[in-house]
């Protein structure tokens, strides 16, 4: 038991300090080829910020464990708007663009309803479980493909911001030998670190006697968000609230769309103890970020919104643990 925490805190440093090393490589490459922080932002930064979430997903589901893929996915994602939006809201009050409203959120809603629609597949044509499939995968990987080019349409059509020494996530310049190193670098600390991961997530799942898919839904999803988390309450106290829907937003689609899209084409993922209980969840957490946004105090998540999004999380986890005990 020991020795499975150590390989999930030693995978888990692994996976963030490879994520931060690839993304930051990446994006000074980029920006030595003239690409603008706009764009890196919407690429890289946001494909770097899912990176632990598709390492895990994808080693485990190369190792056996699909309900741990996409377990951590759900998990992540319900983290995502009921911690990382309600926290952030606890220090400082969201402000939210009509724009955002009325594109993006729905976007959201949208990846939570094709999630749910493909976990009750069984129901509506009779499989006998269920699970994203090769063709779902290409499917959701259409969707992302779909939401990439709207993204650049939007990024082509808006005034790029200029970049200021206050930005919570600045493009850093560094020589193209360094640039390098931290890609290859953050790449094996990545693949490395998410096997370690997945291995002592596993381990401890088996030594206490719970589903790999409860696992995933908690601390693995936990885990993987930390990147987020850090950079949204960095954000709330330096007043910069908006970015955390842009981490929220983009996370959320990534994962759904992208990180599922890419690991079930490889290999079908199975449901498994994942059911509609935790797909609503994710479904419901969604439309609250959306109603919150419209109602009450028009287009601003408040701190009360935001405790109540806090405790519904809570609450979810207390429910996940009273049916494994």
């Amino acid at each position: 038991m020991f020795l499975n925490i150590i390989f999930l805190l030693l995978g888990l440093v692994l996976i963030l300090v490879g994520a931060n090393a690839l993304t930051d490589g990446a994006s000074a490459i980029a920006r030595r080829w003239g690409v603008s922080d706009l764009v890196i932002g919407l690429t890289i930064v946001a494909f770097g910020t899912s990176a632990p979430e598709l390492t895990i997903s994808f080693i485990s589901a190369l190792n056996g464990s699909a309900e741990m893929a996409v377990g951590n996915v759900v998990g992540s994602n319900i983290f995502n708007v009921l911690v990382i939006i309600g926290v952030t809201a606890l220090f400082s009050p969201i402000r939210i663009e009509r724009s955002i409203m009325t594109n993006e959120i729905p976007l959201v809603i949208l990846s939570a309803l094709a999630l749910l629609a493909i976990g009750n597949g069984p129901l509506l044509d009779g499989d006998s479980a269920p699970a994203i499939s090769r063709v779902d995968g290409i499917l959701l990987l259409l969707f992302f493909a779909i939401f990439m080019r709207y993204t650049f349409s939007q990024a082509k059509a808006a005034p790029q911001p200029e970049q200021t020494s206050n930005s919570v996530t600045p493009v850093k310049e560094m020589p193209l030998w360094k640039a390098v190193t931290w890609i290859i670098g953050g790449l094996a600390a990545l693949i490395y670190g998410g096997d370690r991961f997945v291995a002592g997530a596993s381990g401890i799942a088996s030594a206490i006697g719970v589903s790999d898919a409860i696992i995933g839904l908690t601390i693995v999803a936990a885990g993987t968000s930390l990147p987020e988390l850090a950079t949204s309450i960095t954000a709330a106290l330096k007043g910069k609230t908006g970015i955390a829907l842009g981490n929220v937003i983009g996370s959320n689609i990534f994962n759904i769309f992208m990180v599922l899209g890419v690991t079930a084409t490889v290999r079908p993922l199975r449901f498994g103890d994942i059911g509609n209980l935790d797909l609503l969840v994710l479904t419901g957490a969604s439309l609250l970020f959306w109603i919150f946004g419209w109602f009450f105090r028009q287009r601003t998540i408040t701190r009360a919104e935001g405790a109540v999004l806090t405790l519904g999380y809570i609450a979810y986890v207390a429910v996940l643990i009273s049916r494994t005990s």
